[in-house]
């Protein structure tokens, strides 16, 4: 029983200092999926009209961090 509840204590220390981190990729996994969709819908109106989007004005977004973007 003992053994039990060293590996309970290691797995919930380690779940609270993960926990962080983890939260922290999913909302910078959600900030990207909404400036990506409203991309989408800042381009859209434009190909429709059939006028050609300029090289220069793409914006590229950084996986590495949200600082460089």
């Amino acid at each position: 029983m003992n053994l039990f509840l060293d590996y309970l204590t290691v797995t919930a220390l380690f779940a609270f200092v993960a926990l962080p981190a983890v939260v922290g990729l999913l909302r910078e996994r959600r900030i990207t999926r909404q400036l990506r969709d409203a991309e989408r819908r800042e381009a859209a109106p434009a190909e429709t009209e059939g006028a050609t989007r300029p090289g220069g004005v793409t914006r590229r977004l950084n996986g590495r961090s949200w600082a460089k973007a």
